[in-house]
């Protein structure tokens, strides 16, 4: 166990902590999945957003600035928190970056990693051929609402409505869409999946990011991801019981020329495997990820027909 305590006289300046931190990162064997590759950017991050400054200003500037005490105890504790608890550094920061927007997390929501930010910026071309026709977009399974803003930014015209089950989440959301100033563009609604949603509800683009972690990989998740809520990433069937909901329920809600793009990660098999007769279009993604197929409006009505 690490002297926090003791070390406290030992680092003086921005370079001993980072180094300091850096070495125990590794020497930890953290897991670096929420937005860092490595310890090295990991400790640069925390570092900087402990000390309320820009997270992405040059170290270089500040190498040498000595800390105060107050800094120091400040960034020991958080130090502490991301070595023995495993607390992923997101919800120590409150921060987290998705499509290139910054967001507020805590461990009401899962922490914004989804391979849709590359779709999302490049307005899901070539599969949506005309982004300016859309007009009407679901996010579904919210949490923070990072997808949902991102798809308000990049389509501007359009009226974006975000759903959760979770008032939790939604608390989460409502913090983002002020902090992005979205209050009139984006609609938050509780819903369980279609469960509030009348029948006359009709998008031109439909995304979902729902839980789709099967009971399997669940239990061989690294220890960062157990600080995240279970129900926004564990579901039954294999991970597909939401993903059949929103299956069934897509084509009631889709326009005619309405798209579904849905993320289910690791489950991607288990999907092809399920509904062999679907045809799933897999998305190759430039940036990294997988596991996300989309569905156009006459596929969804198959859906129903064979599985509803």
């Amino acid at each position: 166990m690490i002297d926090y305590l003791a070390v406290q006289s030992e680092l003086n300046t921005f370079r001993d902590f980072l180094r300091w931190s850096t070495s125990r990162f590794n020497e930890a064997g953290l897991f670096f999945g929420h937005g860092n590759e490595d310890a090295f950017n990991e400790a640069s991050q925390l570092i900087l957003s402990v000390l309320h400054l820009p997270v992405d200003a040059l170290p270089e500037v500040f190498l040498d600035a000595r800390l105060t005490q107050d800094e120091k105890r400040a960034l020991l504790i958080a130090i502490e928190k991301r070595v023995e608890k495993r607390i992923p550094l997101p919800y120590l920061t409150n921060e987290a970056w998705f499509a290139g927007l910054p967001f507020f997390v805590d461990e009401r929501v899962l922490i914004p990693r989804s391979p849709f930010a590359e779709l999302i910026e490049a307005q899901f071309k070539p599969w949506l051929s005309e982004p300016d026709s859309v007009f009407t977009i679901l996010d579904m399974c919210t949490g923070s609402a990072c997808i949902a803003i991102a798809l308000a930014m990049a389509f501007e015209q359009a009226e974006v409505t975000a759903s959760d089950i979770s008032t939790d989440a939604l608390a989460v959301a409502e913090i983002n869409r002020k902090k992005h100033g979205l209050e009139e563009h984006l609609h938050l609604i509780q819903s369980d999946i279609w469960q509030a949603f009348p029948a006359d509800a009709k998008y031109d683009l439909i995304v979902s990011n729902p839980p789709y972690v099967g009971a399997d990989e669940m239990a061989s998740i690294p220890e960062e991801y157990r600080h995240e809520p279970a129900s926004a990433l564990e579901a039954e069937d294999n991970g597909l019981a939401l993903v059949e909901k929103i299956l069934l329920g897509a084509a009631e809600h889709m326009t005619d020329q309405g798209l579904l793009f849905v993320e289910v990660g690791n489950t991607d098999l288990a999907v092809d495997d399920k509904w062999p007769d679907i045809a799933f279009t897999w998305l190759e993604l430039e940036n990294g990820g997988h596991g996300i197929f989309m569905l156009d409006k006459a596929a969804c009505d198959l859906f129903k027909q064979r599985y509803g």
